[in-house]
């Protein structure tokens, strides 16, 4: 089974990073049904997963779009480290987001065969 890491560290918004991250991760979801796709949320990406977000009509939503990807199937990790850092508890995270830990990334950065990084 193909796996495919992407590593987030802009902005949620501001930038269109973590957006065209999003949407790579989500057509490749929709492409290979039995690759699997992770998502690692640091430093300031850790907002992209904040619940209860509210975009002006017709701009992209993050909060969407990683809800998107996990109901697909894909996994949302966030640095606990950096959630912490901007005061984003576990409470504050759209379901199925968890948080995680720099051990845990790595495992997952050997683990997997592309790795990308946004």
């Amino acid at each position: 089974m193909p796996s495919t890491l992407f590593i987030l560290n802009d902005p949620p918004y501001g930038t269109e990073r973590c957006y065209n991250a999003l949407r790579l991760a989500n057509a490749l979801r929709k492409a290979d049904v039995s690759g699997s796709v992770s998502v690692f949320l640091m430093a300031d990406a850790v907002a992209a997963a904040k619940t209860g977000q509210r975009t002006p009509d017709g701009y992209y939503n993050m909060e969407r779009m990683l809800a998107r990807l996990i109901a697909a199937g894909g996994e949302v990790l966030l640095c606990g480290t950096c959630m912490d850092a901007r005061g984003i508890s576990d409470d504050d995270v759209l379901q199925g987001a968890r948080r995680s830990t720099m051990d845990e990334l790595a495992a997952a950065t050997v683990a997997a065969e592309k790795v990308l990084v946004f």
